[in-house]
């Protein structure tokens, strides 16, 4: 059963309490099988799903709590903090400084996905303008160097190995050397693994860690092994100072939930989950944020975060725009780089609440990337006066000529340019409605003082536009509703973020 099934049957038996009439403990212990049941066939420690029950339990005092929607509420929430528990460690994780070298050394068993979660940590710290690079000191596995090569550059990030050095020791004290000269901030050391636990193994890890001296070491797990991580987790603890844990191949494996609470168990903070083969198919693990998604609650804080990652802080013109109902093809052209730069499409929808975390299946997300970067093809055979023009959509249905030039340049049909420009015309109308609502954008901010009865409309336009199967996946009107609100409420302006500006 993959995580998202999980999710699945925990929701269903919390929300049973809603449909309960009266709720009493025979309900209560009906709604804790089910969710121990769900738990145990995840391979979650039988002990650790007994402490759940529990404790729960122990919470609980009917003859003390209020009736109804009281109690559904209190035991709800108190479902919800013991799954918190269940998967956090209580250790607060190293957290690199900028502006300054942080030697971050990766160790883990050979096959656990190391290299590869190597380079994604490379990149999402690149990626937050962090100078990241990778020194390759692996030299058993052959082609461990020619892996980092290969993802180091496709990736460009900087990188150092050695075909002819076979002392790991040297390698990564020689790399660290030159890239702290360098000036770098974020540098990550891969050793060796092997395909047990051997004392060669862990001999060769303490080596490297005494030459290089690394502010926080990561041992890397493959979720696939279950409950067994715990065992694995505490050997490596015994041998280096292992300081946090990324937990690999989670993307859909029966023992994802098993992994996640042994490792929890040895007091190892889990940082990052790896959710793909994708460069940008790691998620920062958060205890809240991850059960919350896993419930279909989604993770507002984090949706936040991918939308500050855009830097739109200084884009105040397209706001600007917007609130005078201005929508250009190059302002959708480069939301469409937005939504590029923000990563896996599956991974942002399970962030707003009402998306299951497998909404998106991979093809659909590749089908869905795969038609963006066709559109922006065709927006790249426009000329400026056809990306600027304020009225793009009838410049083109005036003059076709203009139609059958971007269609050769961008090796489509007529057919596919006219659809981009329909597109265009839905998207630019629901920016104008918001523009052109009175009061929408009083003293230029989206999110203040919004006419409820307006912002309404703004939702009905809305839901015309979107697929009435994504409509209905958000439970319909309401559910758009509801996002729209959290959107809005989320800890800064995010629906003006989403539109494209941050004042």
């Amino acid at each position: 059963m993959v995580l998202a099934d999980l999710g699945r049957k925990i929701t269903t038996a919390l929300h049973s309490l809603s449909k309960a009439t009266i709720i009493n403990e025979e309900v209560l212990d009906a709604m804790l099988k089910e969710i121990c049941t769900a738990l145990l066939e995840a391979d979650c420690n039988i002990r650790l799903v007994k402490s759940l029950r529990e404790n729960v339990k122990a919470v609980i005092d009917f003859d003390e709590m209020a009736g109804g929607l009281n109690k559904r509420r209190m035991i709800q929430s108190a479902g919800f903090k013991e799954l918190v528990k269940l998967v956090d460690s209580g250790v607060k994780p190293y957290q690199p400084v900028k502006g300054r070298p942080n030697v971050i050394m990766f160790v883990g068993l050979q096959g656990s996905g190391k290299t590869t979660s190597c380079t994604k940590l490379a990149y999402y710290y690149q990626k937050k303008n962090w100078k990241s690079c990778l020194v390759c000191a692996d030299t058993f596995r052959a082609g461990a160097y020619d892996q980092i090569k290969q993802n180091a550059t496709k990736a460009r990030i900087p990188f150092y190995g050695s075909y002819t050095e076979v002392d790991p020791v040297v390698i990564a004290q020689e790399g660290v050397e030159m890239f702290k000269k360098e000036g770098f901030e974020f540098i990550i050391v891969d050793t060796s693994g092997r395909h047990k636990q051997e004392e060669s193994l862990f001999e060769e890890m303490l080596q490297v860690a005494n030459a290089v001296n690394p502010d926080n070491i990561i041992f890397v797990m493959d979720a696939t092994i279950g409950q067994a991580c715990e065992a694995q987790s505490r050997a490596f603890k015994e041998k280096v100072n292992v300081g946090s844990v990324i937990i690999t191949k989670l993307d859909g494996h029966a023992k994802g939930g098993g992994a996640l609470s042994a490792v929890a168990a040895t007091k190892s903070p889990i940082i990052f989950i790896g959710t793909g083969e994708h460069i940008d198919d790691l998620e920062p693990f958060k205890t809240k944020p991850f059960i919350s998604k896993l419930l279909g609650m989604g993770d507002i804080e984090g949706l936040i975060d991918k939308v500050n990652e855009l830097k739109l802080d200084d884009n105040e013109e397209l706001l600007e725009k917007i609130k005078h109902g201005q929508f250009t093809i190059r302002d959708m052209y480069e939301q469409f780089q937005n939504i590029m730069k923000m990563g896996p499409f599956s991974q942002i929808m399970s962030m707003i609440p009402g998306f299951s975390q497998d909404f998106m299946t991979k093809g659909s997300e590749q089908e869905s990337m795969a038609r963006i970067k066709k559109l922006m093809t065709m927006m790249d055979s426009m000329c400026d006066g056809e990306l600027d023009h304020r009225e793009g959509a009838k410049l083109f249905s005036k003059e076709n000529s203009r139609v059958i030039r971007v269609a050769r340049g961008s090796g489509v049909t007529e057919r596919e340019v006219k659809d981009l420009i329909s597109q265009y015309t839905k998207f630019a109308a629901v920016v104008k409605k918001m523009g052109g609502i009175k009061g929408l954008f009083k003293s230029g901010d989206v999110t203040k003082n919004v006419n409820p009865t307006q912002m309404a409309r703004l939702n009905q336009q809305m839901a015309r536009m979107i697929d009435p199967r994504m409509l209905q996946q958000m439970g319909g009107m309401n559910g758009l509703q509801s996002m729209m609100r959290q959107l809005q409420q989320g800890g800064m302006s995010g629906l003006q973020n989403m539109m494209g500006g941050n004042k």
